[in-house]
Order: structure tokens, then sequence, then C-alpha cells
């Protein structure tokens, strides 16, 4: 059904929903922030001081660990409240668990924490942060309330020559239309500076309270992220290296056991038949037209081997004509599921190219499948590879066996391969590579 402008609703628009909306959510965040801080200073320093003051008789350290404990409860209560503020959910930090068994260790836990003590911190401090942004939230919407609606209220007012307005101070006449008209237009400079005033406060009040509550954490957070990307970097090279140093093997053995001796025989049958042009030209002609041969097969072996080192047809016509045409020379019957893509990074294409490439090779070689499905397909975040057969099975990743190589390959392409071949059952391979 279609419903024109006149009949739809009158909404507000997005932006200012959203503007409004976050208004809203920043307000109540300083208002309220205001008196928590105000009764969790009182609360953690008066813990902290009784706790540090009696600690030489040992009753203090129960003290401060409640006073710890208590000031970890704000925190998460703060947390909570900062995640609207910064849009965003604020992680919960790592504490420190206590390993002993018994009561009296686990209470005395928090005192060997740092993120507790943080915590203690920011509960003694966030008064001030909180006072600055509640006095500038506070006047403001007192400004854009009181100044909006002075007209309404101006008569209430008694105006006795010794009471003298902000108007008649700075130099204008003492009467209801300056009045109104000054006050008006301090409400409407209040109503325009509103957002940004509230905005900045919240944050100020906001990113104080995050750097203490979960700045270390986060801090903690990126150096592991780094770490773990710099592991992932450092696998990648390993597996790039490796698949590399395979594929030359490999290209070094197809060529000793191929193209090489075929051009042994060549030479030899060239020399047998100089020879024989003297004595027997039939025989010199035929061993020439089975050089010949012996060189058509050996450029074809060659052909072969360029198209697995960077299929021609990969490079000009793209990932599915590749694809089609590697189906097309399986002796085992493919069903080819490649829908036409948009040029793709070349080392995807090539990987990709090659992960279907050596599975049919493995089809064709070890499985006694009957018939292979190919699928490739474009997702959100890469490209998705998938191989099955109706096969044997029993493939394996592990080093030794055939698809080790491969592994390595998508792996320094940054994605992952998986193998589910069970005994009898067939085998289904998938590489997920990104984009």
């Amino acid at each position: 059904m279609t419903i024109s402008y006149a009949d739809a609703p009158a909404t507000t628009p997005a932006p200012a929903r959203r503007y409004l909306r976050q208004l809203g959510v920043d307000t109540q965040y300083v208002l309220l922030g205001f008196p928590i801080g105000l009764i969790t200073l009182v609360l953690c320093i008066a813990g902290f001081a009784i706790g540090v003051s009696t600690a030489i008789i040992w009753i203090g350290l129960p003290l401060l660990a409640g006073a710890l404990a208590m000031s970890r409860g704000f925190a998460h209560l703060e947390r909570l409240r900062i995640g609207p503020v910064l849009r965003r959910r604020i992680p919960h930090p790592h504490y420190r668990s206590s390993r002993a068994k018994s009561w009296v260790g686990r209470m005395f836990s928090p005192l060997a924490d740092g993120q507790s003590w943080l915590d203690l911190v920011h509960g003694i401090f966030r008064f001030i942060p909180s006072t600055i942004a509640f006095c500038f939230v506070f006047t403001w919407w007192t400004g854009v309330l009181s100044g909006l609606t002075y007209a309404l209220w101006d008569w209430a007012l008694p105006h006795t020559p010794d009471n003298q307005e902000l108007p008649e101070l700075l130099g204008f006449q003492d009467t209801a239309l300056v009045r109104i008209t000054f006050y008006l237009l301090m409400g409407l400079f209040f109503a325009i500076t509103l957002i940004p005033v509230v905005r900045g406060s919240a944050l100020l009040e906001a990113q104080f309270a995050r750097g203490l509550l979960s700045g270390v954490d986060e801090l903690r957070q990126q150096v592991a992220d780094a770490n773990a990307a710099r592991d992932t970097a450092l696998g990648q090279k390993a597996a790039a290296v490796s698949a590399e140093a395979t594929a030359l093997r490999r290209l070094e053995r197809d060529i000793h056991d191929g193209p090489q001796q075929r051009l042994v025989r060549l030479a030899m049958d060239l020399g047998r038949a100089e020879q024989q042009f003297a004595s027997d030209p039939e025989a010199a002609r035929a061993t020439v037209a089975e050089a010949l041969s012996q060189t058509r097969e050996t450029l074809d072996e060659l052909r072969a081997l360029s198209r697995g080192i960077a299929p021609p047809i990969l490079v000009d016509r793209g990932l599915q004509a590749a694809l089609t045409a590697l189906a097309g020379r399986c002796t085992v019957p493919v069903d080819l599921d490649a829908p036409f893509f948009e040029r793709m990074d070349p080392s995807v294409e090539s990987t990709a190219y090659f992960v279907v490439a050596e599975a049919l090779t493995n089809v064709a070689k070890h499985s006694h499948a009957s018939e292979v499905q190919v699928s490739v397909q474009r997702i959100a975040t890469g490209l998705l590879v998938t191989v099955s057969d109706d096969g044997v099975g029993g493939a394996s990743l592990a080093k030794g066996h055939g698809l080790a190589g491969l592994d390595d390959r998508v792996t320094a392409a940054g994605g992952v391969l998986a193998v589910d071949s069970a005994e009898g059952e067939g085998t289904r391979l998938t590489a997920a590579l990104p984009l």
C-alpha cells in the first residue's frame, strides 16, 4: 500500500531524534552522577581512612578490603552508566581471583588486586569531574527553561526600585518588554549551546571514569591483540615459506620425472637418427618421427606444469572460467557451482584455484569417488570454497599427508582450511579465504 506525503504523519527527522535522545542520556548521567559521586566520596574516603588508620591493630585490613569491595560495586554501576554516554559497551575488566581456599584468603584478595585500587581512586576523585559537569549542565538547563518561559512569570516577580534586574544593571530600561526580550535572547543562547555543553560535560565525567575503570584492561587487551596479530603474521609467513618450498619440490619432481626424461630420450633419438642417415635413411626418418612425437608430448607436459604455476586462463578470464576448465579435465564427473564474480585480488583467486585443483587431483588419485561437487560462494567475510566427494574418505591435514601443503597455502593467504573425511563416508574440504 502506498502512502502519500499528505497522509503520512509528521515525524521528527532521525538525526534530530538521535541528538535529543543523546541529550536525555547525557543529562540524566550528569545529574545522577553528582549525588552518586557525593555518596561514593563519603563512603570510600571513610572506609579508606578508617582501614588505614586501624591497620596497625590488624582490624583495619578487613575494613580496607571491605572498602575496596564496596568501590568495586560502585565501579560496576558506573561502567553500566557510561556505556550509553560513550555509545559503546564498556568491557568488564579482569580482577585477580584469589587462589586461597579459605574464606580469609578470599576476603583479603582485593588488597592484592590493582584494578580494585583503581576503583577506589575513582570513587574518591570522581566527585571533581562530576561536580564540574553538574554545574555546567544545571546552569545551562536552568538558563534554557527560565529564559524561554520568562514571559509567563515575569508578572509574579517584585519589581521594586531597590530590586534591580540584570538588564537594568547592564544599562537597559527596566520595563517588562525589555526584561522579556533580554531573558528570551539569553534562553535562546543557552538552548543553541545546550547540546554541545551537555555532551562535553558528560564526556568529561565519562572519560575520567573509563580511564580508571577500564583503561588499564583495554590497554592490556590491545597488547594481547597486538601479540595475537604478530603471532598470526608469523604463522602466515611460516606457512607461506612452507607452501612455497612444497610447491618448488613438487615442481622439481614433476620436471625430473616428466619433461627432463623425455628430453634425455629426445637427445638420444636424435643422436641415433644422425647415425642412421648414412646407412639406413628409412630408420632415420622413423626415429625423427618418434622424436617429433616426444617433442609434442614434452610440450604438453610443460604446458600442464605452467598451468600449475600460473594458469593463463585464470589470469585472463577469471576464477569461474579457470574452474570450468579445471572441472572439464578431471577424470571424475564434477558438479560445479561457481557463479560469476567480479575480479578479486590475484592472490585470493590463485589460492581458490589451487584449492580446487589439489582437491580434484586427490579425488582422482585416491578417493575412488563416482562424483565430486565443487562450490564457490561469495560471503560477507570472503570466499568460501567447498569440494566434496562420495569416495572412501580418510583424508587428513596432518603432516605427511597430501593436504598438508594445501593447508599451508591457505594459511599463508590468511584463510582457514577444514577437512571432514570419515572412513567410508567421503571427503568434504572447505576453505574460507578472506577478501
